[in-house]
């Protein structure tokens, strides 16, 4: 039963992230970004982590939407008809995330995945560890994925 429900709110997350990031109107991508937020700070719950999940909720859900809907709001948005359609040399940076996703994806489906330490009482020293050496090249992976959406954020956002 928990297995399907973590499924289900992966789905929703995976969903609402992708309709956030394809939505025309900024307002309406933070209500899907919320959304994903939500069902991420479940998806912590379920794990058995839930001042992960309260966290989550109160940060990013709170405090950084409320933010992004405060700044949308005080400054004029152009409406998304008016705006100009993105040229095809403006994808570059999503081209480039979506090959570090499927490579990313590649080597998590061919890897074989180590045993996961017992869940007893491990220390944060003993956690690291094993984040950062047998975990290394996904925690390398992960951090280009957020680098190119710095510079893909940067660049899409840059004044022409």
């Amino acid at each position: 039963m928990e297995r399907t429900i973590f499924y289900i709110l992966a789905a929703v997350t995976v969903i609402g992230t992708l309709c956030a990031i394809t939505a025309r109107q900024a307002v309406r991508a933070i209500v899907y970004l919320v959304t994903s937020f939500f069902a991420l700070a479940l998806i912590f719950y379920l794990l058995g982590a839930p001042f992960v999940a309260a966290l989550e909720v109160i940060i990013y859900a709170g405090a950084i939407m409320v933010l992004f809907l405060f700044v949308i709001m005080m400054v004029e948005v152009a409406s998304p008809e008016k705006l100009a359609k993105p040229a095809f040399s403006d994808w570059w940076p999503a081209l480039v995330l979506v090959l570090v996703v499927v490579a990313s994806l590649t080597v998590l489906v061919t890897g074989q995945a180590p045993p996961v330490p017992g869940a007893g009482a491990q220390t944060v020293r003993q956690f690291s560890q094993v984040l950062f050496t047998r975990y290394g090249v996904a925690i390398e992976l992960v951090s280009m994925q957020l680098l190119f959406a710095l510079v893909g954020a940067l660049y899409l956002g840059r004044r022409r």
